[in-house]
């Protein structure tokens, strides 16, 4: 009966006949890189530092609503009347008006605006009004101001009523019609002629009718500030369907993938390409869906029922389009990609093989990813919630304006024309550094807990590999638990250096990216072809390194924990054995991780679709918890379901390279003949001329 596997290299015989003790897995181990797992410490401290800025100066409530003319956020519970009031309402048409001009310094910041229940409309037969909220001589609670629809203007008094006519409050006319636009009450430039009659016969003001009154407030509710605001807010609400598509369906489909590949792995590469093109088309034409090229559900900038006839756009449905379009060009890229990898999918099902007999053999390993898995989930509920806050954090801080706004304060009974701006949230450059270092620290800790999970099962398939079965007293007795243990006691450090340089390349990698963007805008891109070869071969080269980056990472992770060497000292060691049998292992090794990063696509493009059904739900759909656009939580949801599928096929992935690269230690060890490995890897390995015949078929 085979015994417990364990961490130590087996015994095998020296070149000159004799049995000694290898020195692969090793008792003997020291503490590698230390000063990068003081540095990573250290970072998790600033981070902590960072978040704890976030929590005390954000607000995520900000991310969705505006401000009133007292700088309180509409809907915050923590404002007196407040809670229920989430929609912004500018009171002076005249002061929309003139933030439209170009040529006026007036900014619709600077406009008086308070927080209402929805949005009013003229009425058909009078004049409605409007009112700030009751203060001072106007005894009415705030419940009593709402129930009259805002509106006791016939508790004013005369002179109350003209400084009204004058549009300097505390009652303001309705004109427009105005509908809810993101929690904004925009303005439609289609004056009432009942409304416009009676304010006139009663000696108000001239009110401008142009189209720039709905303009203006479209034009700041659709800033691109204003976007970014909005899509974190959606992920926000989406909570729910973050935790169930990004969390709980990625880790049920990974396990089900891993027990298929367990027992029934001659067909799971065919069924991976097959449902990978599936799942990439029907995601795809959700995307059309939602853009509204197919069918009449596309999304709509305006929340609850509205006249049919009002046609207002966003930059989410320009979003979700381009979105759309770049899926159509990855599906067909993929589609013909998969249709012709069909012919070398007999390879993949070889190495694959491999891998499902170490699981076979160390069935702990099918459970061990949900370790790394709990500690990231706690991990990222923490980091979602700090980066709602900093992304909501800075201060509100009335406007400077030095423009003729007066209006009436009804707490000191006259009409004031000194603190009449608006208030804004003013962002510090700080704010800016804290977001960008709480993203780079996001990424670093996802790298940092992946690379931690790929080591323990390194060692654990290692144990397997050199241990060859057989029962020693030097074999621990569960082979992950003792890879758990190297990894904590010497290889954290290790761990945390190769996490740092990938984190850190793909940063730089990303900093370029959006140069190029700035650069395309600008119009400054090369036009000679010099120029644009230099430039597309940049990028490209700068993908390569960090491609090449990660899979050196990689097979580092298994030097580690085979050898128990330093990050770059294992690096080098893996390199080598890579270089002198990359002809061998080659073409193996790579179709082999292609099955598998489309495995991993299935499960994240299933986690995509199936948040675009939930968020197609009534709750998400209604005024109160309803997303402006599911882009961002889908793309949230695939990165997530993306993540998950990474912790565990990491099973198959490194007990393949793992496998792969003990089997060329093996090889190297006994003159080019590997006395450890398994009959299975011989055959797959060795039989190169037998494999290209079934994947090449006849000439």
């Amino acid at each position: 009966m085979r015994g417990p596997l364990g961490a130590v290299i087996g015994r095998y015989p020296s070149s000159d006949g004799s049995e000694q003790m290898g020195s692969i897995i090793r008792h003997n181990r020291k503490c590698r890189d230390l000063v990068f797992l003081v540095i990573f410490i250290a970072f998790w401290v600033a981070m902590i530092v960072n978040s704890s800025f976030g929590f005390n100066q954000g607000n995520p409530l900000r991310l969705t609503y505006g401000l009133d003319y007292k700088g309180n956020v509409c809907g915050d519970k923590h404002a007196k009347g407040l809670h229920q009031l989430e929609l912004k309402y500018w009171l002076n048409p005249n002061q929309v008006y003139l933030s439209g001009l170009k040529d006026n310094q007036f900014k619709l910041a600077n406009a008086r605006s308070i927080c209402l229940l929805d949005c009013p409309t003229p009425s058909e037969d009078s004049l409605s009004w409007v009112c700030d909220y009751p203060e001072g001589d106007i005894r009415l609670s705030m419940d009593d101001w709402i129930d009259r629809n805002y509106d006791y203007y016939e508790f004013l008094t005369p002179e109350m009523r003209n400084t009204s006519l004058q549009l300097q409050g505390p009652c303001y006319p309705v004109i427009f019609p105005s509908v809810n636009v993101y929690w904004s009450c925009q303005f439609i430039a289609r004056p009432s002629n009942v409304s416009l009659r009676h304010w006139q016969q009663m000696g108000g003001v001239n009110i401008n009718e142009d189209i720039i009154i709905d303009k203006s407030i479209h034009r700041s509710i659709n800033s691109r500030s204003s976007v970014l605001k909005r899509y974190m807010a959606d992920i926000g609400k989406a909570w729910p369907v973050l935790i169930v598509c990004g969390g709980i369906l990625p880790l049920f489909l990974s396990v089900i993938w891993l027990l298929l590949i367990r027992h029934f792995v001659a067909a799971m590469p065919w069924i991976t390409v097959g449902l990978f093109n599936i799942l990439i088309i029907a995601v795809t034409m959700f995307y059309y869906l939602k853009a509204g090229w197919i069918g009449n559900d596309a999304i709509s900038p305006i929340i609850g029922e509205h006249d049919p006839y009002i046609r207002i756009s966003g930059r989410e449905l320009t979003h979700l389009r381009a979105a759309a379009v770049f899926m159509t060009f990855i599906t067909v890229v993929a589609v013909l990609t998969s249709i012709a990898i069909v012919r070398r999918i007999l390879m993949a099902t070889s190495v694959l093989k491999v891998a499902a007999k170490v699981i076979g053999e160390a069935q702990a390993l099918i459970i061990f990813p949900v370790i790394p898995y709990t500690i990231l989930a706690i991990f990222y509920m923490f980091w979602f919630s700090a980066a709602f806050h900093l992304f909501s954090s800075g201060q509100v801080v009335q406007n400077d304006c030095n423009l003729n706004c007066c209006v009436y304060d009804l707490l000191s009974k006259r009409v004031n024309c000194d603190r009449c701006c608006g208030y804004s949230i003013h962002y510090t450059p700080h704010i800016g550094v804290a977001i960008l270092f709480h993203l780079f620290g996001g990424y670093w800790a996802t790298q940092f807990f992946i690379a931690c999970s790929s080591t323990v099962i390194a060692g654990s398939v290692a144990s397997y590999y050199w241990a060859r079965g057989e029962t020693s007293p030097e074999i621990p007795f569960l082979p992950v638990f003792s890879s758990m243990k190297r990894l904590v006691r010497y290889n954290l450090g290790s761990v945390a250096l190769g996490s740092l340089i990938v984190s850190f390349v793909e940063s730089i990698r990303f900093m370029l990216e959006s140069i190029r963007r700035r650069l395309k805008v600008a119009g400054t891109t090369p036009d000679n072809w010099f120029g644009k070869a230099v430039y597309h071969t940049s990028r490209f080269s700068l993908r390569c390194i960090e491609w090449t980056i990660k899979s050196a990472n990689r097979n580092a992770y298994i030097m580690i924990a085979i050898t128990g060497k330093s990050f770059c000292k294992a690096s080098a060691i893996a390199t080598d054995l890579i270089i002198s049998n990359i002809l061998r292992i080659g073409r193996v090794n790579v179709i082999g991780d292609v099955i598998l990063f489309l495995g991993k696509l299935c499960v994240s493009l299933s986690t995509a679709l199936f948040a675009f059904l939930m968020l197609d739900t009534h709750r998400y759909r209604s005024a109160h918890n309803k997303i402006t656009s599911p882009l961002f939580p889908v793309l949230v949801c695939w990165g997530l379901g993306y993540v998950v599928a990474t912790l565990f096929f990491a099973v198959v992935e490194m007990s393949i390279d793992t496998i792969i690269l003990s089997f060329c230690q093996d090889s190297e060890e006994h003159q080019g003949t590997a006395q450890y490995a398994p009959p299975l890897l011989i055959e797959t390995l060795n039989d190169q001329n037998e494999m290209q015949r079934l994947t090449q078929g006849p000439q």
